[in-house]
Parts: structure tokens; sequence; C-alpha cells
């Protein structure tokens, strides 16, 4: 049994709740709504983003013309995208982790092949779209629009399954297919932030020190009580271990981890991704709507029951901070990523996964036709969520950046394009497995 309508109601709703407020907000009383996302909460030297650079495009609203020799300034909008998103993504990366960590991980062996390579299509197809038609545009809509060539690979993981169930139904296999493809997608995304999307100067050593965090916690509340208990059933030092310090060894850390990641000049959001394989896991994955994995035991599952609430309201906060674009924002990059998403997700993964199932002669899960590979591509092409972190990332505030949001917002328009192709592809829907 799939847990899919309380994953959406949780998780998918509040964040829609908080992106049409933020719509209405910033359409009605734009000042008041930006005075919000960029309020400065602390001057500090640790966290946050440059003061300086604040202070030069929004002290002036605030009535702040000096800070002295402070150098971060933490605001709302730092708070949500950079600190508490990165719960949200160590959240995905647990996914992705057991799917391709765990002996039968949905990402692991044959099964796999043809999904994972429909994957990079659903990448490289959105790309080869964006570019190409921003290069056609002319150079100057190039130049400004070109850093953004990630906003539309991405797919949302939860709307696009919920959106599958009811073209295909929940027993059809593309549904499943989907759902590979959507974690292969997430996996490759966080991969694309990292490296391509620097939040700052790059300073890499720093990553020795996530990485000696993430060792660190790993050999000493993981290896080392296990060592200590051989030969002894009764396993005393690990279960006190479980009992009495349970997950805060790991929230430290994951403080220091993200601490290194924003000094590094990555992504902070992403400063918890080495911190997620060294928690103790189950050694079977059953996947992210299964009712199975509600009764999985082990830490890492019971960290992400934990989260399931705060992550539920972060969610809300992030489409409240980030989906308020005035209308008249709308503009070439826009079109770009919507565009991307319909035209370059749909034929991206046809062609790769025709690719894969014929001439490299991987086939399709049984019961899935090649037909069905074009409404997944549809489907897929729902970016919303991750495709508004990336928007919020490739391009500085302002016009460039608004435009492409709204592009992000409208993907939602595939979800139509999604049920007339099921329409007109004569998809059969499969409500029993």
């Amino acid at each position: 049994m799939y847990r899919v309508w309380d994953f959406v109601t949780n998780y998918s709703i509040l964040l829609v709740a908080g992106a049409l407020l933020a719509l209405i907000w910033a359409n009605t009383d734009p000042a008041t709504y930006h005075h919000f996302v960029e309020y400065p909460i602390w001057f500090n030297d640790l966290l946050g983003t440059d003061a300086q650079t604040w202070v030069t495009l929004h002290g002036e609203d605030y009535h702040i013309d000096g800070i002295g020799d402070v150098t971060r300034v933490l605001t709302v909008h730092f708070l949500i995208n950079d600190v508490l998103m990165a719960l949200f993504f160590a959240m995905a990366a647990k996914e992705v982790w057991e799917a391709v960590a765990l002996h039968n991980g949905s990402l692991r062996g044959r099964r796999a092949a043809t999904p994972l390579i429909a994957t990079l299509g659903g990448m490289t197809g959105p790309i080869i779209v964006y570019l190409g038609l921003a290069s056609f545009m002319g150079s100057d809509v190039f130049q400004a629009v070109s850093n953004g060539w990630a906003v539309p690979t991405a797919t949302d993981i939860a709307f696009s399954y919920l959106v599958g169930r009811l073209v295909f139904g929940a027993g059809h296999p593309a549904v499943r297919f989907l759902l590979l493809l959507a974690i292969a997608d997430d996996a490759l995304g966080l991969v694309i932030l990292a490296v391509f999307y620097p939040s700052g100067d790059l300073a890499p050593e720093w990553l020795l020190v996530s990485l000696g965090a993430a060792v660190a916690v790993y050999l000493l509340a993981n290896v080392l009580p296990r060592r200590m208990d051989r030969h002894n059933q009764l396993r005393p030092h690990s279960t006190w271990v479980a009992e009495k310090l349970s997950f805060w060894p790991y929230l430290l850390a994951g403080a220091v981890s993200w601490y290194a990641f924003q000094r590094s000049g990555l992504h902070p959001a992403l400063g918890l991704l080495p911190i997620v394989p060294a928690i103790p896991h189950a050694d079977r994955a059953f996947g992210l709507f299964s009712e199975a994995e509600h009764y999985l035991t082990d830490l890492l599952n019971q960290i992400q029951r934990l989260l399931k609430h705060p992550v539920e309201i972060i969610l809300f906060f992030f489409g409240l901070t980030n989906a308020g674009v005035e209308f008249g924002a709308i503009g070439a990059p826009t079109w770009l990523v919507l565009l991307g998403l319909l035209i370059g997700k749909p034929v991206g993964i046809f062609v790769m996964g025709w690719i894969a199932a014929r001439p490299l002669r991987l086939g399709l899960p049984s019961g899935m036709r090649l037909a069905d590979l074009v409404v997944l591509g549809c489907v897929a092409a729902i970016g919303f969520t991750v495709s508004l972190f990336i928007a919020s990332v490739a391009f500085d505030p302002g016009p460039v950046q608004d435009a492409a949001k709204m592009g992000a917002l409208f993907s939602f328009s595939a979800a139509i394009v999604a049920v007339a192709a099921g329409k007109l592809f004569r998809v059969q829907k499969q409500h029993h497995r």
C-alpha cells in the first residue's frame, strides 16, 4: 500500500499554499512582501549572506546605513533557503542513498538501467531546448539567461508521482518507472547544485572538515560501539549509544558539515548530504511512499519521521519566500524554462528511453509501451520545488530571476498536458498491482 495521498497532503498542499500566498502578497503589496523576505534577523560573523552586499541592496529599506565590521546577516530568505532547506535535501538524499546503496535499492541492477538512461535524456533535453531557444533570441538574451540552464532540468517528485497515478493508475509499471526516474533526477540535481552553483568563492579545503565530521560520527557513534560489543550478545555499548545519544551526535556532525559547506562556497543547503550515509540505516529500502517505511526502526528512518512535520512547515515558508513573483515579471526566461520542461523533458526521456529499450536491448518493464514514455515525460515536466530553488541560486535577485521562477510555477501546466497525452496515446489505467 502506498502513502502517496498522505505525502502529497502533508508536504505539497502546504508548499502550494505558501506559493499561492506569496503570489497574492507580491502582487497586492510587493513592498511589504520583499520587506518580509529580506528582513535582517541577526547581524553576525557566523552565518548568513554577505552583510555589505545586503546593506547596499536593502539597507535603505530598513533605515540601516552602517553595520560596523560585521560580515554576515541572517535574513528570513537565507534562514529558509540555506539553513532549513538543508533538512529537505537531507530527506531527498536519504531516498537516493537507500536506492543506490542498499542490497535491493531501486537504482541498482539491470532493472534500473532504462530509467537511469531516460533520466539523462530528461536532464539534457531541457538544457538543449533552453539554451537553443535562448541563442535564437539573440546574444543579449543568451548572456542574460544562460546561467539558468539547470532550472528546467528538475522533476518535482511528489507532484509528478501524484499526476502519474492519476494518468496511469496506481498499478501501472510506468508509475514505478517514473519514481525511479524522479529519484535519479534528484540525485543529478544535487550534483548540479554542488558543482555548477556555488554560493561564493570556492574554498574546497573546508570540504575536508565536512568529510571529517561524517567519518568521525560514523566511527565514534556507529563502528566503535559495535566493536566494543564484539562477542557480547547483549550489546550494551551499542544499546547505550542508541538510547542515550540517539540522533544528537549526527545533529552535531550535521551542524559542523553545514558550516563547512557555507565556508567552502558550495550551497549550504547541501551541507547535510555527507552525514546521511553515516547514519545507521535499514538493510532494505521499500521506497519513498511505501507503508513499510513507517515501521522501520533504524535511526535513519526514525530521523526522517522526526523531520516530517518540521519539513512540512519549512516547505510552506519556502513557497512563501520564493514564489512571490509579480505577474509583470513574465518574460523570456519564463518561456525558456517552461518550454525546456514541456518540450525538452518528454522528448529527452522518450529518445533516451527508446535508445535504452531498443538499440541497447535493456527493455521496458512488462506492460509498459514506448508510447507510455512520452506520457511519462509530460508528467516529469512538473519542475516546481527544485526548479524554484535552482532559479533562486542561478540568478541574482531581479527581473531575470523572477521571470525564471514564474516559468517554474507555470510548469504545473504539465499536468494538463500529461492528462491530454494520456488520452491521445490511449493509456490503459491499471489500478491494481
